[in-house]
């Protein structure tokens, strides 16, 4: 790339960047320098995720394995949701030889972010399609697909097409052999706050919520001084507010990785804080030589531990 055409991009951007200040600053009523900072920051998130991102074999699969998982049947490329010329696509993987009008429990594999737009998209990695394969193999559909969580303050967009992908697949039942009152929903990494429109909604469908290596509260980023309407979203999407309150008979089930950033490990020691304090029930399991993503990175005897016993907790809980 010359310098001529990189200078070019950096102004395009600088420019997308204040125009997005002006419409954030609207809603918010913040001062505009303190929004054009944020989302520079959150920018500057996207750009490390994508550079991390560059130097990992998204190809890997988990480290987990059951007999079956190399037969299942699939279904490639489902659309979903279509927003304008955006086609929001699944995949889904069944247990092999299902009979006719046989329904089977549904487990959504929901991917963290924020996610740079270009590169392979999450549906495919080795890790969901993995997890959707060890789903299959043990009697359930396993949905793997992609949302679009591209910066932090996309997180009501994204929180829409989970909402949206999970009704696809509920209104599709007959088609995909899914049985619509049994859903469980696996998030993992940044995806965590987006567990709170199932503690919110409390819908019936949803017996039971996973989050590995997970952000769960996300209202220590918010900077000292913030109005109050950016504490309240931060309170919105941070499951840590809501399990004391919401999450009475959910079962729940958390994975912590002993060396994950501080920043996420401190909001899953937050959200167990608030679980204790209201005498809520969480299936807890400490992985502390364990890195962030530690099913596909660290292939030890404490990682297939943490898998097999999360599978075993919702087999209980889709009976």
């Amino acid at each position: 790339m010359g310098l001529r055409t990189a200078s070019r991009q950096a102004m395009t951007v600088r420019r997308n960047e204040k125009k997005r200040a002006r419409a954030l600053q609207k809603q918010s009523g913040e001062p505009y320098t303190a929004v054009l900072e944020r989302l520079r920051r959150s920018h500057a998130i996207v750009s490390r995720v994508r550079t991390q991102m560059a130097e990992i074999d998204l190809s890997k699969p988990i480290v987990y394995r059951v007999e079956g998982m190399n037969h299942t049947a699939t279904r490639r490329n489902e659309v979903y949701r279509v927003d304008g010329d955006e086609k929001l696509l699944m995949d889904l993987q069944l247990p092999p030889d299902l009979p006719s009008g046989a329904r089977v429990p549904a487990i959504f594999f929901v991917h963290g972010g924020p996610l740079p737009r270009e590169g392979v998209p999450p549906k495919q990695w080795g890790i969901f399609q993995s997890y959707s394969a060890l789903a299959a193999a043990s009697g359930f559909v396993g949905v793997a697909f992609n949302h679009r969580l591209h910066a932090p303050e996309d997180y009501p967009r994204s929180q829409s097409d989970i909402a949206a992908a999970v009704e696809y697949v509920r209104s599709h039942a007959d088609r995909l052999n899914v049985d619509p009152s049994r859903i469980a929903l696996w998030y993992f990494s940044g995806a965590g706050p987006q567990l709170s429109w199932v503690l919110r909604e409390r819908p019936t469908f949803v017996r039971c919520v996973l989050a590995f290596y997970a952000l769960l509260d996300v209202r220590a980023l918010v900077p000292p001084g913030a109005p109050p309407v950016l504490l309240e979203q931060a309170a919105a999407y941070s499951p840590a507010a809501l399990v004391g309150t919401r999450a009475k008979g959910l079962p729940l089930f958390v994975a912590r990785a002993g060396q994950d950033s501080p920043m996420v490990n401190q909001s899953i020691d937050a959200f167990m804080r608030e679980a204790a304090a209201a005498d809520v029930q969480i299936d807890f399991a400490d992985h502390p030589e364990g890195r962030h993503t530690f099913d596909v990175l660290d292939d030890v005897e404490r990682s297939r531990e943490i898998i097999a016993r999360a599978m075993a907790f919702v087999t209980a809980h889709l009976p």
